[in-house]
Parts: C-alpha cells; sequence; structure tokens
C-alpha cells in the first residue's frame, strides 16, 4: 500500500457505475417479459446457479468495498484515491467492485432463465471499461507511477 498526494481524481464519465449493470439488467429482464421471452431451458439448475452467482458477486463486490474502508481511502470513481489498495480482494482483480457487480449480473440472468442480460453482458463489460476504468487506471499511473504499473503487470483487470 503506497500513500499519494491527492489530485483531481480519475476523469470518469460516467460516476455511478453500478448503472451500467443495473440499468442494463433491469431493460433485458423487461424485454424478457413484455417483448421477447429467450428463455433459458434448464430449471431448477439454472436458478440454483444463478443464486450462487448472485450471493458471490455481492460478495465479492463487498470485500473489495471492505478492503478500502479498511485503507481509509475512497470508492467514489471521481474522487481521488489517497494509497493503492493491494490486499484482499485487490490480490485477485484490479477491480473487484466492479467483477463483483459482472458475476452477480451474469447470476441475474441465470436465475431470473432470461438469455437477455447474457447477450448484453458485453455491453455492460465495454462501457464500465471505457466510461469508468480507463479514466481510474490513467489517473493512477499517472500519479503512482511505477507502483501502479507493478501492480497492472501482477493482477489482472477483472479476474
Amino acid at each position: 500500500m503506497s500513500t499519494a498526494t491527492p489530485t483531481r481524481g480519475a476523469a470518469v464519465r460516467f460516476p455511478v457505475p453500478p448503472l451500467l449493470f443495473v440499468a442494463p439488467l433491469v431493460v433485458t429482464l423487461a424485454l424478457h417479459v413484455w417483448v421477447l421471452p429467450l428463455g433459458i431451458p434448464g430449471q431448477p439448475a439454472t436458478t440454483v446457479a444463478g443464486v450462487v452467482l448472485v450471493a458471490a458477486g455481492v460478495a465479492f463486490s463487498l470485500s473489495g468495498l471492505a478492503s478500502v474502508v479498511r485503507h481509509h481511502t475512497t470508492m467514489v470513481p471521481h474522487h481521488p484515491v489517497d494509497r493503492l489498495v493491494t490486499s484482499g480482494a485487490y490480490r485477485i482483480s484490479r477491480n473487484p467492485m466492479y467483477a463483483g457487480h459482472l458475476v452477480a449480473y451474469l447470476g441475474a440472468g441465470l436465475w431470473a432463465a432470461t438469455w437477455w442480460p447474457l447477450i448484453a453482458l458485453p455491453l455492460c463489460i465495454l462501457a464500465t471499461n471505457r466510461l469508468v476504468i480507463e479514466a481510474e487506471e490513467a489517473d493512477l499511473t499517472s500519479r503512482l507511477g511505477g507502483e501502479y504499473r507493478a501492480y497492472r503487470q501482477r493482477v489482472r483487470r477483472w479476474f
């Protein structure tokens, strides 16, 4: 863990990253119910798998949040962080909260037994990368330099 001088923070273009998963999930579930059902066969196994993935995703997101809180830095994407957190869930993913959102989203699609959320999932990932993660990583690289670059070499972005 390192300390850095706070600056203006990342130029994140989307201030509430969970909405990049929640909004498409709502839209895709609505498509399934009101426009064109695209059911996934295999009930109840897909339901069980979905519930497990939702729980795992929420737990992984919360573990990332707990690491940030424990190290007294911010979780708000457009606020500057004052230290690099590399322990806990951050040993597995540079973005455990976003990765947890992804897993929970995938689980919700299975739980609801519809293909729609799974079809839209790549768009959620792309939007999160482009609108949030790229700006965060550019900011961390400019402020923490070699330390952040070394961390990026050790730890994958998502998993």
